[in-house]
């Protein structure tokens, strides 16, 4: 398995594609590719629909995935609201893959409760043109503004429990038809494209979530729907005032923006740490009823605890679970990663440019070929074995490429 990345700031498209595709190709000392990855900034929207057919060309036999996004990313680089081109190449032998376009209309409908998890497989696998057999890994990108929503990453999950499921929503365009999501040799303007992966390679996924939590953790014990009543059997917005009156003034002053809830996601846990929760918008709190409202699916004794945000513990958090995966992969490195961070992080939360790539590549090597774009919401699990795949926000999702230990035959 090899892999390579390259960008180019050039603001002529022809210029960009030259450069950063001669880049690569260098890398490559003219090999042949399998799967070309590519994301262009809204700058090239007006001739970005040739991308597919030009790198279709230049890497022949390769199945080319990518879309359009605000900024784009590439090796230590981020370019942020300016021109930018980024590829990914890369070799993969014993790796099949398929690539594929799902249009709303053409989405699997949600299960119902009792249907055979065999025939929701089935669905999937007519929608993403797949044979059954073993679990893919699944790189999906999407367009937010006409694909059908997080309930489709449910249904992946029931489909390919075993598959790791990474990606993001295109980023930079207004309204409806200016996203450009890239498959095989077409240009398309609505639902998700990406890449189903089987065979010789192993995935690892780091999905860091940029929050602290504060406080304790505590049971639901009264909701309704996505409204909390009560915390530990006292009203939610009582538990949320003395848990503000214990923060420093400078922790106050971020709570006013900045406050999520968590919601463990191993009911058979007892100790949690901060990557054990999937943080959610508190979206609304009503003094009168003490309830408070969330963007959070919640189940019968649910645990949660509170949240802060900021952009010393989201440098801190992608840190230490880079250094852990470093630890854990010592022998066994990765050799390739795509990269999807949320464009509310970059230059705006750290006030300085290339921040999570430059940190991915510190940690984790800095040759690692490293490519991906701004994302309006980032696809990744949250979770141990058999992890559930969310859509996030403000997070970064970062998807890892090995080869299989043991070679399949």
């Amino acid at each position: 398995m090899r892999w390579s990345s390259s960008i180019s700031d050039a603001a002529d498209f022809a210029t960009a594609l030259s450069r950063a595709s001669g880049e690569l190709r260098e890398q490559l000392d003219g090999d042949s590719a399998d799967l070309v990855l590519v994301f262009a900034s809204r700058e090239h929207q007006h001739r970005c629909h040739e991308l597919p057919t030009a790198l279709a060309g230049l890497f022949e036999g390769a199945l080319v995935i990518g879309c359009s996004g605000s900024g784009v990313l590439a090796n230590g680089t981020e370019l942020e609201g300016s021109p930018g081109l980024a590829i990914a190449a890369a070799q993969l032998p014993g790796v099949e893959l398929t690539g594929f376009h799902v249009p709303t209309e053409r989405t699997p409908d949600p299960a119902e409760p009792g249907d055979d998890p065999a025939d929701e497989r089935a669905r999937w696998n007519h929608a993403l043109g797949l044979a059954d057999g073993p679990d893919p890994h699944l790189l999906l990108f999407a367009d937010p503004f006409t694909w059908s929503g997080p309930e489709l990453l449910d249904g992946l999950d029931r489909a390919y429990p075993a598959g790791v499921k990474i990606g993001g929503l295109c980023s930079g365009g207004g309204r409806p038809g200016e996203h450009r999501l890239f498959c095989d040799h077409t240009t398309h303007h609505r639902g998700m494209v990406g890449v189903a992966m089987r065979g010789n390679l192993e995935i690892d996924a780091v999905v860091a979530q940029g929050c602290r939590p504060i406080g304790v953790p505590m049971f639901v014990t009264r909701h309704q729907g996505q409204v909390i009543f009560e915390l530990d059997g006292r009203p939610a917005v009582q538990v949320l005032q003395r848990l503000f009156d214990t923060l420093t003034q400078a922790e106050r002053a971020k709570a006013r923006n900045s406050l999520f809830l968590g919601v463990v996601m191993d009911p058979q846990r007892e100790v949690y740490d901060q990557g054990d929760f999937l943080v959610r918008n508190l979206v609304g709190v009503d003094p009168h009823s003490g309830a408070i409202g969330t963007a959070a699916q919640l189940h019968e004794n649910a645990v949660v605890q509170f949240h802060l945000r900021d952009a010393e513990t989201s440098a801190a958090e992608l840190r230490a679970l880079l250094a852990e995966h470093a630890r854990l992969r010592a022998g066994d490195p990765s050799v390739g990663a795509l990269l999807f961070p949320c464009v509310g992080r970059g230059t705006g939360l750290y006030g300085q440019p290339d921040h999570d790539s430059a940190l991915t590549r510190e940690l984790l090597g800095p040759e690692l070929p490293l490519a991906g774009f701004f994302c309006n919401g980032e696809i990744g699990p949250v979770g141990s074995a058999q992890a559930r795949t969310f859509l996030h926000g403000y997070t970064s999702a970062l998807m890892l490429f090995r080869p299989a230990r043991t070679l399949l035959v």
